[in-house]
């Protein structure tokens, strides 16, 4: 199966950190791709009109192309994870969306107070995961 894209803000310290636990689980490193929100890879895969709606947080764009975001993109990541973490996005999906997307922008809207802007753009991992990452 081809991997998921998951874009991210690269201004958010909260963005960083849920890239930063998706790839420490993705144990076969198949599951993911990550490029941020603003860079070249998104701005050449999404087209603009479909950029203008989505919000600058978390953005899973699947294999076929098709985007989610807020809770959904989180939920949706677990899921792709499997084990434990599946069974997690397979219940956070079982929720209706408007509940999970009002906690997704309860947390949204303070997540630049609660965790910083990190100093650069793409989170810091070692060299063999850089691999994973597109600009």
């Amino acid at each position: 199966m081809a991997p998921d894209r998951i874009f991210y803000d690269g201004h958010c310290g909260l963005c960083h950190l849920a890239v930063r636990f998706l790839l420490l689980r993705d144990h076969r490193g198949d599951a993911f791709r990550f490029a941020p929100l603003q860079g070249v890879t998104f701005e050449q895969t999404v087209p603009p009109d479909a950029r203008r709606d989505l919000p600058d947080s978390l953005v899973l764009q699947t294999p076929d192309g098709r985007l989610v975001s807020k809770s959904t993109a989180v939920f949706t990541a677990l899921c792709r994870l499997g084990g434990g973490w599946g069974v997690l996005g397979a219940v956070g999906l079982a929720i209706p969306r408007a509940l999970r997307d009002l906690g997704y922008d309860a947390i949204a809207g303070v997540r630049r107070r609660l965790f910083g802007r990190p100093a650069d753009r793409c989170p810091v991992v070692p060299a063999e995961l850089r691999e994973r990452f597109e600009p």
